[in-house]
């Protein structure tokens, strides 16, 4: 619709040229005061406003004024109607049209549709993520043991129902029991219903070096105190790597106080025959990352020869798989734990 032009006219005591008899005596006109850009008789309540609600219809503002509308869906239609919208400028105070066709306003309503379906239909994050990494409100203990020289350990009770096997997790040569911590190993465990020790193996940690160590009958019996003095039953004897030395001389010689043996890249397979290994009836998972193809290969080599064993290669991981892959780890070894008797 075409909008009328207004005009103004200087005030005059005389007719003007041309002027007619209706003009004669007509009261003088007053100059408008001067507004804005963009703001026009219709649009007075849009001075001091913010720009994007002086973009809408007044319908559309009054809506929002009065029912308190979202921020969110006003900013959306006030960015709509700036881009979509048409200007006009025409001679003396400026009027702005603002229209929308049928097609528009349903294409909106489908983005804001989308939005809302978005906004309530995303799914969480899983919900076993959570317990991959370990409840962080357990409590972990410390102590040495009484034997001669002690053992650093940290330890971990069952939060619930307790379950018959109980984990020793020993550590590598970079490591010791703090990392078990680090990585929630403990603390999933203890989630999970079992007892775990972890142990500072001598001259690690807060572990002093022991001359008890430094033969294989030794630390053999080394470990087998530990048990004793800790009063862990049922063991499941969790290696990697360095703590061979000390998991394979005791496996050989006292498997029959383990539950469980899981084997981690250990050293010191190359000490031991086919025959040794065929002795040990202790179910067994080996446990090696894909990328270490030195120490895991040769382990696994010795290892495959224990009757009763099972393998799993953690894929994109090296020899200490367990940091690489830790979630992996987890969900692998909880799975061997809760298929022991």
């Amino acid at each position: 619709m075409a909008l009328p032009r207004l005009s103004g006219r200087k005030p005059s005591g005389k007719p003007g040229r041309g002027a007619g008899p209706a003009d004669v005596g007509a009261p003088p006109l007053v100059p408008s005061t001067p507004r804005p850009l963009g703001v026009g008789p219709a649009r007075a309540d849009c001075a001091s406003a913010p720009r994007w609600r002086c973009s809408l219809p007044p319908t559309v503002r009054r809506s929002l004024q009065s029912r308190g509308g979202s921020a969110m869906v006003a900013a959306l239609f006030g960015c709509w109607f700036r881009v979509g919208g048409t200007r006009s400028a025409v001679a003396g105070p400026t009027v702005v049209q603002t229209s929308m066709s049928r097609s528009q306003v349903g294409l909106l309503g489908l983005v804001l549709l989308l939005m809302l379906l978005l906004y309530v239909g995303l799914p969480g994050p899983p919900e076993q993520t959570s317990w991959l990494w370990g409840n962080p409100n357990v409590t972990i203990l410390a102590g040495l043991t009484p034997g001669n020289p002690p053992i650093f350990y940290r330890e971990v009770l069952p939060l619930h129902q307790a379950r018959r096997v109980q984990v020793l997790l020993l550590h590598g040569q970079a490591f010791n029991s703090h990392t078990w911590e680090q990585l929630g190993t403990l603390q999933l465990l203890a989630q999970r219903g079992y007892r775990a020790v972890a142990l500072d193996l001598p001259g690690f940690g807060n572990s002093a070096p022991s001359k008890e160590a430094s033969t294989e009958a030794g630390r053999a019996e080394l470990l087998e105190r530990v048990l004793r003095d800790l009063e862990v039953h049922n063991a499941v004897l969790v290696s990697p790597s360095l703590s061979g030395h000390y998991a394979l001389p005791f496996l050989m010689r006292g498997h029959h106080q383990l539950h469980g043996f899981v084997p981690i890249a250990p050293v010191s397979t190359q000490n031991y025959t086919q025959e040794q290994f065929w002795a040990v009836k202790t179910p067994t998972l080996i446990l090696y990352g894909e990328l270490d193809r030195v120490l895991a290969q040769e382990s696994l080599r010795q290892l495959r020869h224990l009757p009763n064993h099972s393998v799993v290669k953690l894929h994109n991981a090296g020899h200490a798989c367990y940091l690489h892959k830790p979630k992996d780890f987890h969900l692998v070894l909880l799975a061997f734990l809760d298929r022991l008797p």
